[in-house]
């Protein structure tokens, strides 16, 4: 796992959402902007600094590697290293797998960017029946599950019933409890980034041993 070198999240979800037996291996991106605010040199420079992290893991024996900050996977910026993915490649790759066609997608970014994501699952084939964000470009981990949850109470209640399932974009912000609670209240599934991550793992690479 490629990580923001801010983010505290994914150390504290995937071992939670991980199966057994899944060992992930950790390596801190610092961009060269040395900022935490999304933004292009936030998310270029991610993308620069993954070639000495990927090298940094190359003893390794690695089933995967992933970069993972979501909202780089749809923002453009240089080229990842052969085989890495983003978050974001793993999240519509989810949505694939459980045959999920229409979400609701709520994120903690600027407004912008939360378009630019339902843009890009459009390009996926995946239908956003709506969006909501918070509006942040910073501070994730301090984001409450009570803030997670009015956020999603925003939503339309008819773009709510269209969805296939609710996606709570983006691997900074903590989830679990929000995505528990959202989906004893929706009866739909809730799939956030850091599932999404954990669930990339459950299969085993190419020419991988089972």
């Amino acid at each position: 796992m490629l990580l923001p070198w801010a983010n505290v999240a994914v150390e504290e979800e995937l071992p939670q959402l991980g199966e057994p037996g899944v060992v992930f291996h950790y390596a801190r991106l610092v961009p060269a902007s040395r900022t935490t605010a999304v933004d292009d040199s936030f998310w270029h420079g991610l993308r620069a600094a993954s070639v000495s992290a990927v090298d940094s893991l190359r003893h390794l024996p690695l089933h995967a590697t992933v970069l993972a900050c979501t909202s780089a996977g749809f923002t453009g910026g240089p080229a990842l290293p052969p085989g890495v993915i983003t978050a974001f490649d793993a999240l519509t790759t989810s949505l694939h797998q459980r045959h999920v066609a229409r979400v609701a997608v709520a994120t903690p970014y600027p407004e912008p960017v939360t378009q630019a994501e339902a843009e890009a699952l459009a390009a996926h084939g995946i239908e956003v029946t709506a969006h909501a964000s918070l509006g942040l470009d910073d501070g994730y981990p301090h984001i409450t599950p009570r803030q997670i949850l009015t956020l999603c109470d925003g939503l339309p209640p008819a773009a709510l019933a269209e969805a296939d399932a609710l996606v709570l974009s983006c691997t900074g912000w903590r989830t679990l409890a929000a995505a528990a609670a959202l989906h004893e209240q929706l009866r739909i599934p809730v799939i956030s980034s850091n599932l999404a991550l954990a669930t990339h793992t459950h299969s085993p690479a190419p020419g991988a041993a089972p």
